[in-house]
């Protein structure tokens, strides 16, 4: 079996549910505490043994390019002023791994996005990071996509990462029902876009990591599009698990969604609790607030 050696980032939407500040700044790039959330997802994919990663961007969004990259200036100025702490943090950027970008040229979809990465994956497996999802896990635990690389691995077959949430959430997420095969994995036989509360076969959702392997792109060609003329993904999905070939991973750690306003507030309290130098006086703000609240 071929190595997930290979990540791919779909990073071209326009982040309309954080307006107005996406107007001029990219969702990817709004902070949590100080580093920018698609910086998180990257982590993540390193620490989990992928040494290449494509984003697909889009229009004004050349920021998380110079974000990666080399920056002379900022360097040889931080040299100067011997800030030696802040300096490593910025060469850390362009030493992270190797990072390739390309432009989807409309905003049609998550498939469409995955189609763009045919020539960078070739015939190798690869694993899909969203960034609205954001995977916490401490140094016991395995990170987010290492789990499902894991899991693909032990099974063979293309992996996605499910949760469970409440009633009210099944609307917003793909909905799966499938065999337990393990405390953690799920054989899939039905994944279904955003169905209504009534119809749900369980209380697991899919969240956005995957694996899957290079003949994703024929599938998702062979795959037919919604009424509003978009391949869904999920769509794409369940062709694979008609062939018996999807796996859910219950994925240890917390996710947060860095697409909502109120997890993403959430995520920045804890982080910032979690904080080495900032999560004690952090904490104490917090509870004087909360005493003054009462």
């Amino acid at each position: 079996m071929k190595k997930v050696k290979k990540a791919v980032i779909p990073a071209a939407g326009f982040g309309t549910r954080f307006l107005p500040i996406t107007k001029a700044v990219c969702k990817e790039m709004l902070p949590i505490v100080d580093k920018p959330t698609l910086q998180y997802i990257v982590e993540e994919a390193v620490d989990s043994g992928i040494e290449d990663i494509l984003v697909v961007t889009g229009r004004n969004k050349k920021i998380l390019e110079d974000f990666f990259d080399y920056t002379p200036e900022l360097d040889a100025l931080l040299e100067q002023d011997g800030k030696k702490e802040f300096l490593e943090i910025s060469q850390k950027m362009e030493k992270l791994v190797n990072m390739y970008y390309v432009r989807q040229k409309h905003p049609t979809g998550f498939a469409d996005a995955v189609m763009y990465a045919k020539a960078f994956t070739g015939d190798e497996p690869f694993a899909i990071l969203l960034g609205d999802d954001i995977i916490y896990t401490d140094s016991s635990l395995k990170p987010g996509i290492r789990q499902l690389i894991d899991c693909y691995y032990d099974t063979g077959k293309p992996t996605v990462a499910v949760m469970n949430v409440n009633d009210d959430d099944i609307p917003k997420y793909a909905n799966i029902r499938g065999r337990n095969i393990a405390d953690d994995r799920i054989d899939i036989d039905l994944i279904v876009e955003k169905p209504a509360v009534q119809d749900k076969f369980s209380n697991d959702a899919v969240i956005g990591r995957y694996v899957v392997e290079s003949d994703i792109f024929d599938i998702i060609v062979q795959t037919p599009p919604s009424p509003k003329g978009e391949v869904y993904f999920t769509d794409a999905l369940q062709l694979l698990a008609k062939q018996n070939r999807l796996i859910g991973c219950r994925f240890a750690g917390k996710r947060y969604d860095a697409g909502n306003k109120l997890k993403y507030l959430e995520a920045n309290v804890e982080f910032a609790l979690r904080d080495k130098s900032l999560g004690k006086q952090f904490r104490e703000y917090l509870l004087n607030l909360a005493e003054k609240l009462r």
